[in-house]
């Protein structure tokens, strides 16, 4: 079976879709009035994303486990507790309806596993050829209980990382180009809700600043937070976490693995004395076992990030005009 125009019309199909394929996979949380009605405490964190990939299912992980746990990520790197999501799907006319209910599961499998509910969403259906099979938007609502610290930072704080550079970005790209060398390559997707939790818990004041590094990657994010400061980000080479396939990728694509994007990696700004602990709290969770620091903020270069390479020389990271690679997230 696959999607018609009447699956998007607010009729018999539409009310069908929702409540036998879309409500059923998603959960009971899934209210059907115009707007789910929440019960929150406290201040909160909001969040909204969008998600349109090629393609839609990739090693590692499917546009709905994407939307989930990219939406997750904002809210946690912010300190927030992730409670509630909404889910809006914009379906290409024709789409197979099996691949709607396997996408639809992932989503639900990647909430469970972090805890939050879908409440509320809204389905549209576009003519063929107005978009690419599926788009997903995905807003979020967490519960703020332990920000981090975002104290000026300076000189001789570390820069660490929870994991691998690149992964999805290049597991991407592998499967669009059908690189046979890079087979075992797989997206980085995945919830890091547990893994920051237990970092602001245990070391409370010691992060300054957290971003999940998706679009743009690790350059990017550094990029972000030394703008128009007197200080700089530097990265050693030799320290950064990049598995030798992607580095295959990067080299025949003549892609940069720090400029890839990333769907569960997160990138701190912490205080030197508190690193090494807060390496080892990363590294108790799946998603942080092979966290490193990576490199350190310094006045070198004021404004700029940089590589120091094996070598002893210096690249810019400059802040790129456009992406290098297109539809990744």
């Amino acid at each position: 079976m696959k999607i018609l125009p009447g699956h998007g019309s607010g009729g018999r199909l539409m009310n069908e879709l929702i409540e036998k394929t879309i409500r059923t996979r998603l959960g009971a949380h899934v209210q059907l009035d115009d707007a789910a009605l929440l019960s929150i405490d406290g201040p909160i964190a909001f969040t909204t994303d969008s998600f349109t990939i090629t393609p839609i299912f990739f090693p590692g992980g499917d546009i709905g486990a994407l939307a989930v746990n990219g939406t997750v990520n904002d809210l946690a790197v912010m300190g927030a507790d992730p409670r509630y999501l909404s889910c809006a799907l914009i379906i290409e006319e024709g789409m197979e309806m099996a691949d709607l209910e396997r996408i639809l599961d992932s989503m639900r499998a990647a909430a469970d596993a972090a805890g939050v509910a879908i409440v509320t969403g809204d389905t549209k259906v576009v003519p063929r050829g107005a978009a690419d099979r599926i788009f997903i938007n995905t807003s979020g609502i967490g519960i703020v209980k332990k920000t981090p610290a975002r104290r000026e930072i300076s000189d001789g704080d570390a820069i660490l990382i929870n994991g691998h550079i690149g992964d999805h970005g290049m597991a991407i790209m592998a499967a669009r180009n059908n690189l046979s060398f890079s087979k075992g390559l797989q997206s980085d997707c995945a919830s890091l809700k547990g893994m920051i939790g237990a970092v602001l818990e245990r070391h409370p004041g010691s992060v300054k600043f957290m971003r999940d590094a998706t679009r743009g990657g690790v350059a990017s994010v550094l990029n972000e937070i030394v703008a128009g400061r007197p200080y700089g980000a530097k990265l050693r080479e030799p320290s950064l976490p990049i598995r030798d396939a992607v580095k295959g990728v990067c080299g025949i694509l003549g892609i940069d693995a720090l400029y890839a994007a990333n769907e569960g990696k997160a990138v701190m700004v912490v205080d030197n004395d508190a690193a090494e602990s807060i390496v080892s709290v990363l590294r108790e969770h799946p998603e942080g076992k092979d966290a490193c620091i990576i490199g350190v903020i310094d006045g070198t270069h004021p404004g700029k990030a940089y590589l120091e390479t094996a070598i002893g020389g210096r690249r810019i990271l400059p802040l790129l005009t456009e992406e290098q690679l297109p539809r990744i997230c």
